[in-house]
């Protein structure tokens, strides 16, 4: 089977669901792909999915690459240059995420509008890739007409969704307290360990990025939370159905 996908998804944890309605699909994990890693995250199957979601080529990775699991910043973005060389124009990406702002709940889709990257390791580092500049302005990380279409979306369905500044950190610990309230302060809504290397590196291909974290658990100024990693899974399961309502609506009408 031959498909020419021009658009790609990231499904992270306990965000699957999409990938069950892949069509005409075939799978190749990620152990079978040279220079691939491979995830070692419960909730990422580690799956290289090619397919179609309604009449639109696809390619989908479900699970991805931490920096926590001991991989360097070229392994984690090793993916986004292997869409480069695929033809792939757009990327969409979805994390769970940790929520710092008063105004969300539990659950709630929260579409990226930035991010501030605190990964200790920069995912350009090195030897410039001739897919961008030495160095890439980043003022529209993520696509300003692709966030319109998904509040149109959001709004046309009655979904709720609010818009945020991501904070990438390295991990693997959830924060505590003082960091969720110093993260808040720098101008952050939402924090976790994925995302930012990745729309950098497609940034840098000139893919155009879309980012939406679902908030599996809330970190407010001085109010104490205990968060585990199945918690985070269960509420992310719970919201993904909307996620990939919105999801699968966006990439038929892109």
């Amino acid at each position: 089977m031959t498909t020419k996908p021009e658009t790609a998804i990231i499904l992270g944890t306990g965000l699957g669901q999409l990938a069950s309605e892949i069509t005409d699909s075939y799978a190749i994990p990620y152990q079978d792909i040279p220079h691939f890693p491979v995830s070692t995250v419960e909730g990422h199957a580690g799956k290289l999915i090619f397919g179609k979601l309604g009449d639109k080529d696809i390619m989908a990775m479900e699970g991805r690459f931490h920096y926590y699991e001991g991989y360097d910043m070229k392994q984690v973005t090793f993916p986004e240059r292997v869409m480069y060389e695929l033809g792939i124009k757009t990327l969409f990406v979805s994390n769970a995420s940790g929520g710092m702002n008063p105004n969300f709940n539990i659950g709630d889709l929260m579409i990226i509008d930035d991010h501030i990257n605190l990964f200790p390791e920069h995912p350009l580092r090195g030897k410039n890739f001739p897919t961008g500049p030495r160095f890439p302005d980043m003022h529209e990380a993520y696509d300003r007409r692709l966030i319109a279409l998904a509040d149109e979306i959001a709004a046309e369905k009655g979904i709720r969704v609010v818009h945020g500044v991501y904070m990438g950190v390295q991990g693997p610990t959830f924060e505590t307290p003082a960091e969720y309230k110093m993260y808040h302060r720098m101008g952050a809504d939402a924090v976790g360990m994925s995302t930012v290397p990745e729309v950098i590196v497609a940034h840098h291909c000139g893919i155009k990025t879309f980012g939406i974290s679902i908030i599996t658990d809330l970190g407010l100024e001085d109010t104490p939370v205990e968060v585990s990693h199945e918690e985070v899974q269960e509420a992310a399961n719970h919201a993904q159905p909307l996620m990939t309502e919105i999801m699968r609506e966006m990439i038929r009408r892109s």
